[in-house]
């Protein structure tokens, strides 16, 4: 995306108003008038063909009329003609197209959003929209949109694909009191897409928090790689996260691949900090565009009111905040402005005597203390303290200390002189909330942006070009054999190319092949049908497992043979694995898709035949570092059991963890021949005694 032609679509010189209207109530009209209103110093151009003066600005019939340049054009003429407009602009010489018109490719027209984008590329435009309600700048006093008025004035920026959300966020910017310099409807994302302005605004002097509202991506990586390099704090709320593909797919993994989990890993991995919701959403945005980030796990909770210390106290433990008690010498300092009745454990409970002096002293020590990494202020209305005078203790003490790298948010639970103190505090820099869960969860968004920043900076694991090179071959062969379900005899090759610690499984295609492999493997084995055709082998009776003589593998044998023709009787069957009977271990199961958003993805949870049943897995957008790998062993609910349970030893999680790491990098390199995987079950030993593969499954793309 050209830099300069996003500068002149966000920070324009001058504007034509394509579409101009004399007639109130038009969006021709509204746009004029909203810049008129907002105070835009630079020139503006109503465009008709008809009109001779609108708003008391003369009108001009074309773009090309005007004799000066123009920075940016904002379309609102009827659909049909939009193309033509943007021919003209490009004629002009204009770089930036802001197209509110609507009637493209959300209501089927996707051949009109085509040709608009030829033509700009054309002419080496960018294009904001189409579909959208338009852009608000408060440092630039420009309101070029059918917004009523410029929002609360903050720096934090948001970017939605919903125009009619913007307009609403407009106005709770004022109710809320939560500031915002810039509001960017993005619409149908035809050219200009999130990533596009996320680039441009980490360089923007007046963002200092980006806040997006999304719907659907159109290039996740993308919008990945965007979100990383940035140094300024991203928070998104996702909506529309309902589960796709599931039915059509072919592996587990597929069938618990949902929007939901794979776009909550991408935004880990993207450093993106995710909202619940929309009230969350101004809570979160709050925080992260007036803070720091909370570097650290020592959080101090001073309060006048132990009840709300202790709402506190359960809200950081449900947000994963962790809590400590103060070191003696902090609660010794304490101790002096508080009664003998107070404590000053953690949280520090002032008791409702407390009055300006108290929380400055006790503010001022704790905050300048270095045990504080972070610091949450709660306060309740009493009839002996003025809450605008306890926001003004708080924040002169702050200032006093001179810290600039720790976060302080603060909660005032009381009436009209609450509300009035938190929008003081607001405007002079602290975040304030109403309810101490909303303060502590603007703490936990700190401290979650801390966190998977932090993950971002190991550089993920790649591995040998030569095991590309074999799987590759591999995949050539099933090609030609006109397939795209490997055998698991494949797909185990694939697997230990990339590395992978598999079961060593051989092929018998008759009694006696399988008679003398056993032998060579050992007793006892595991015996598995060999088919294309039969993805999931249990389903179908074809697997036998702790065989232990001679006259069972050929029972094993005929009974899966039979079997399997019962279950599909044109299945395409190579004959019967057969495979060492690896030690038993926990179960676990680790698997990929190609996500249509993100592309190859890994998925690791509990394994085993009932793991679409319990759905207890985790994803995230491959390749994957060390550090990620090691946040997606803690994020199952049964992580405990690879930690050892019931008296049973820790699992292994060093060796699992390197295999993810291997597997994310064979599905990345991979990624244009795989659909989807599944590693299932691995069998994960005792720590320092590894894990096995003991089952393999990979489709190959339709090409």
């Amino acid at each position: 995306m050209n830099k300069e032609a996003l500068t002149k679509l966000m920070q324009p010189k001058s504007i034509a108003v394509v579409g101009a209207s004399a007639q109130p109530g038009k969006i021709g009209y509204t746009v004029i008038e909203n810049l008129l209103k907002g105070g835009y110093k630079g020139k503006i151009y109503p465009i008709n063909p008809t009109a001779t003066t609108i708003l008391n600005l003369p009108v001009y019939p074309s773009v090309n009329d005007v004799h000066e340049s123009i920075d940016l054009a904002v379309v609102t003429v009827p659909v049909q003609f939009v193309t033509q407009v943007a021919e003209e602009c490009g004629k002009k010489g204009i770089q930036a197209l802001s197209v509110i018109t609507s009637g493209f490719s959300e209501v089927g027209r996707r051949d009109l959003e085509d040709e608009l984008l030829a033509i700009t590329r054309r002419y080496g435009m960018c294009v904001l929209g189409p579909n959208i309600v338009g852009t608000l700048s408060n440092s630039d006093e420009l309101n070029a949109s059918f917004a009523p008025f410029l929002p609360f004035v903050g720096k934090a920026t948001l970017i939605t694909q919903s125009g009619a959300l913007l307009i609403a966020m407009d106005a709770i910017t004022y109710t809320r009191k939560v500031g915002f310099d810039k509001m960017i409807s993005i619409g149908n994302m035809a050219d200009v897409d999130f990533a596009d302005l996320i680039t441009w605004l980490d360089t923007d002097e007046n963002t200092s928090c980006i806040c997006l509202y999304i719907e659907g991506l159109k290039d996740g990586r993308k919008f990945i790689e965007a979100c990383r390099k940035t140094q300024k704090p991203i928070i998104a709320l996702k909506a529309g996260v309902s589960e796709h593909g599931a039915a059509a797919a072919a592996s587990h993994t597929g069938s618990l691949a949902g929007a939901v989990k794979v776009y909550g890993a991408a935004f880990q991995q993207a450093g993106v900090v995710q909202a619940s919701d929309l009230n969350n959403l101004f809570d979160r945005t709050l925080a992260l565009s007036l803070q720091p980030p909370l570097r650290g796990e020592k959080l101090l909770v001073i309060t006048n009111g132990g009840g709300v210390g202790v709402l506190a106290t359960d809200s950081a433990e449900r947000f994963g905040i962790p809590m400590h008690f103060a070191p003696e010498d902090v609660q010794v300092e304490l101790k002096k402005h508080m009664p003998a009745y107070g404590s000053a454990k953690n949280p520090v409970d002032l008791t409702g005597m407390a009055g300006n002096d108290w929380y400055y002293e006790s503010v001022k020590f704790a905050y300048a203390h270095p045990w504080t990494d972070g610091l949450v202020v709660l306060y309740c209305e009493t009839a002996i303290s003025n809450p605008l005078e306890i926001a003004q203790a708080v924040k002169k003490a702050i200032d006093e200390t001179h810290i600039k790298n720790r976060p302080v948010v603060v909660s005032m639970v009381g009436g009209t002189r609450c509300d009035q103190a938190m929008q003081w505090l607001v405007e002079n820099g602290i975040p304030a909330y109403g309810p101490p869960d909303q303060a502590m969860n603007a703490m936990a968004a700190l401290r979650e942006y801390n966190n998977i920043r932090n993950i971002l900076s190991q550089p993920s694991t790649t591995c040998d070009p030569e095991g590309t090179k074999i799987a590759r071959e591999v995949i050539a062969r099933v090609r030609a054999d006109g397939r795209i379900a490997m055998t698991e005899i494949e797909a185990k090759q694939i697997f230990t190319a990339y590395g992978l610690p598999v079961a060593p499984t051989n092929l018998a295609t008759t009694e006696d092949k399988a008679v003398e492999l056993a032998k060579v493997v050992g007793f006892p084995v595991v015996m598995k049908v060999v088919s294309p055709d039969i993805i999931h082998k249990s389903d179908a009776g074809g697997v036998k497992i702790n065989i232990k003589s001679d006259a069972a593998v050929r029972e094993a044998y005929q009974t899966i043979l039979v079997n399997c023709k019962k279950y599909k009787a044109d299945a395409n069957i190579h004959g019967v694995a057969v495979q060492e009977m690896a030690p038993w271990g926990t179960e676990v199961i680790v698997g990929s898709v190609n996500d249509p958003t993100f592309g190859p993805t890994v998925m690791f949870g509990l394994g085993g035949i009932f793991v679409e049943v319990l759905k207890d897995v985790t994803f995230r957008v491959a390749p994957v570092n060390l550090k990620q790998v090691e946040k997606m062993l803690t994020e199952i609910r049964s992580a405990p059991i690879l930690g050892g349970v019931r008296g049973e030893l820790p699992r292994d999680r060093a060796a699992l963890a390197e295999l993810i790491c291997r597997y994310a990098s064979m599905v990345y390199d991979l990624s244009d021949e795989i659909a989807e995987t599944d590693a299932n079950p691995v069998l994960v030993y005792e720590e320092g005694k590894g894990l096995k593969v003991v089952d393999a499954r990979i489709i190959l793309k339709r090409k």
